[in-house]
């Protein structure tokens, strides 16, 4: 456990955003929303990670008025949002975009390709909107991803059928693939639908908390992550102060240094954001 004085040296806050910033209905709690303009205030750095695209994230942003970096397609990318400048960017090369689509159609798998700014599918993927859980994406159907194999940061693809996926997962592994991270997972609303996100190995939300830290000069002591889900594992595997909201998972759960008593429906993360505040406040006064 954290001893509550570490919290005052606290010069980073990196959260995960669905699930734990956000209520069930994507909502922001009022308390969470006062409480990180008052720590940007006492010069704390906040920032965002999520496995969203980045444009759909800004609306958030914007709301907060953040000051920090946005952490998104689970650590593809990480972009200052004030200045509108990527610090770190990790696309897939256009053979290994070729090689997926190729084997999703074999194995009859819906695919898309996820960009910055948009999510790409074709008519033979027209359900890639209806099943994806990319909240706030943009998505654009397109006649042929021919134009859209560069400029790939992931690739998501999704199927009721799990042997599918799973085989799809094998070819993408080593050594049948090098360079390349899978995540699959079964979908939090619809539990016959399974996904597999293939990015450029290297890209996690953890190690973009690591880029992020050395990019600012920060000793990963001096930050906190907060988040509920299996994503956020590899944040909760560095050394910065781990947080973990009460609907978390038990894996980050049992590794936190704290514990909210409320879920991300009763805006959990703002006891932690408070608790820090009231300890730079303390120091200071």
């Amino acid at each position: 456990m954290q001893k509550s004085n570490s919290l005052k040296e606290i010069r980073l806050i990196v959260s995960d955003i669905d699930g734990t910033l956000l209520n069930d209905n994507g909502e922001l709690g009022i308390e969470s929303k006062k409480l990180l303009k008052e720590l940007m205030k006492e010069k704390v750095v906040v920032s965002l990670a999520t496995g969203r695209l980045h444009s759909a994230v800004t609306e958030i942003a914007n709301d907060i008025s953040l000051n920090g970096y946005v952490i998104s397609l689970d650590g593809a990318m990480i972009k200052n949002y004030v200045q509108d400048k990527i610090l770190y960017q990790s696309f897939l090369r256009i053979g290994q975009v070729k090689k997926a689509i190729a084997i999703s159609e074999n194995l009859l798998i819906n695919i898309a390709l996820c960009h910055s700014s948009s999510i790409y599918y074709t008519e033979y993927n027209s359900v890639i909107p209806s099943l994806l859980s990319k909240y706030g994406a943009f998505y654009t159907q397109v006649d042929s991803y021919d134009n859209y194999l560069s400029g790939t940061l992931e690739m998501v693809c999704s199927s009721d059928m799990k042997d599918s996926i799973k085989q799809m997962e094998e070819k993408f592994n080593f050594p049948y693939s090098i360079g390349c991270n899978t995540s699959y997972f079964r979908s939090k609303k619809n539990e016959n639908i399974y996904y597999l996100e293939i990015r450029k190995a290297g890209s996690s939300k953890g190690k973009a908390l690591m880029r992020l830290l050395k990019h600012l000069s920060i000793k990963p002591s001096y930050a906190a992550v907060i988040g509920d889900w299996y994503n956020d594992i590899t944040m909760f595997q560095t050394n910065a102060v781990k947080v973990a909201v009460a609907n978390a998972i038990p894996e980050l759960i049992t590794t936190a240094d704290y514990v909210t008593t409320k879920s991300n429906r009763d805006d959990g993360a703002a006891e932690f954001f408070e608790m820090v505040l009231k300890s730079k406040r303390d120091k200071n006064g």
